[in-house]
């Protein structure tokens, strides 16, 4: 094997496409500048579309898990109550947050691998009228459920006065989103997994009735006061000094899933997943959710018959190839493979071919090309470019 070739297939960070690298490359300029100021006006313009909203969208130097932390600190006031809908580890981060800074929380947590129910979160809110804000994930990264957000939504607007924040992170840029159509409050996205960057960047999109909640908030904050971050995207520019060799690469990244076009970038990471659960469905080896709630983006996988680690280490060492491992309870049950951002039909056949092998090698026996050809299936009665 090239010791320097690696192959990655987790959900997030993800591959960078080269003309990405090569714009993050270019030299530094001043941040204050018009040169940066104008990038920004571009990239805000475009993030909007992505997003699905007519929203000024917030760009913050820091994790997704940042921009989770500053819904939180924005949105909650001091001794309000707020509901946490758990469906994996980032459902139950978003409880974290809250419990740092003494939120009361309210909980609804599903089995690891199912989604969220809207009519459980809708008859919860009727005997919960204090509820002042709902925190849900849309892509639950820890478990490969896309949760039914427009639904859900609905459920919480029609029960409640309360805000509905959505983490997107680990999706947005890969599913589509309709932040402003699907009636969201704060929907918060970073840059290491759809949007194709390092990790650095994280995005955040606020409605006016959430302005209008965070305005009047007294709970102090600073670097991640949002208010700050609207005043200055108003006049083109941050507040703090912004990761700029990152928003060098967003701009390219934007203009990439500009010239592929939004809808098919969405079509693209919905053949992924089909041609990534196909093979496994062929292979007899067990997908942790169901085909009505998995994500495009990351799909789980729970053996039986082999144990996930050894096959882990084995794709490492064999290909370079490197797919996910499960999180708390599921560590060592499932592993995750990742199929967003800059990612193609040819990659999946690559993996799946690769992921054959390995299973020979930790024992179970499994017939090569069976799992690639009910991929290679799919794209042909899928994705086939006319």
């Amino acid at each position: 094997m090239l010791q320097d070739q690696q192959i990655l297939r987790i959900p997030g960070p993800s591959p960078i496409p080269p003309s990405v690298q090569r714009a993050m490359s270019q030299p530094m300029i001043g941040h204050r500048g018009q040169e940066t100021s104008a990038m920004l006006e571009t990239i805000s313009s475009k993030l909007k579309k992505v997003l699905g909203t007519s929203q000024d969208v917030l760009i913050l130097t820091g994790s997704g898990t940042s921009g989770l932390e500053a819904a939180v600190v924005n949105i909650v006031q001091p001794n309000d109550e707020v509901l946490i809908l758990i469906s994996g580890a980032f459902g139950e981060r978003f409880a974290k947050i809250c419990d740092a800074y003494s939120i009361k929380t309210h909980q609804i947590d599903v089995e690891w691998g199912k989604a969220i129910n809207p009519q459980d979160v809708k008859n919860y809110l009727k005997d919960h009228p204090e509820i002042k804000a709902v925190f849900s994930t849309y892509c639950e990264t820890s478990t490969g459920i896309l949760n039914p957000i427009k639904e859900i939504s609905e459920a919480v607007h029609e029960a409640s006065e309360a805000l509905f924040v959505v983490d997107g992170v680990s999706c947005v840029g890969g599913v589509e989103t309709k932040m402003d159509d699907w009636g969201i409050d704060v929907m918060v996205t970073g840059s290491q997994k759809a949007f194709m960057l390092p990790a650095g960047l994280a995005f955040i999109a606020v409605s006016e009735k959430a302005w209008n909640r965070i305005k009047t908030n007294s709970r102090p904050r600073f670097y991640f006061d949002l208010v700050k971050y609207k005043d200055n995207i108003l006049k083109d520019t941050t507040p703090f000094t912004p990761a700029l060799s990152l928003i060098f690469g967003l701009e390219q990244v934007l203009n990439l899933m500009e010239k592929e076009g939004l809808d098919l970038v969405y079509k693209r990471h919905q053949l992924l997943m089909n041609m990534t659960r196909a093979a496994f469905k062929a292979l007899d080896i067990p997908l942790l959710t169901s085909d009505e709630f998995a994500s495009p983006t990351v799909t789980a996988v729970q053996p039986n018959d082999f144990n996930s680690e050894d096959f882990r280490k084995v794709l490492k060492k064999q290909f370079g190839l490197t797919v996910a491992g499960g999180q708390q309870h599921l560590s060592g049950k499932i592993f995750r493979i990742g199929h967003m951002g800059y990612c193609s039909p040819a990659d999946i056949l690559q993996t799946i071919s690769a992921i054959e092998i390995g299973l020979n090698l930790v024992g179970r026996k499994t017939e090569l090309g069976k799992g690639t050809a009910a991929a290679q299936k799919i794209y042909l009665e899928q994705g086939v470019i006319v």
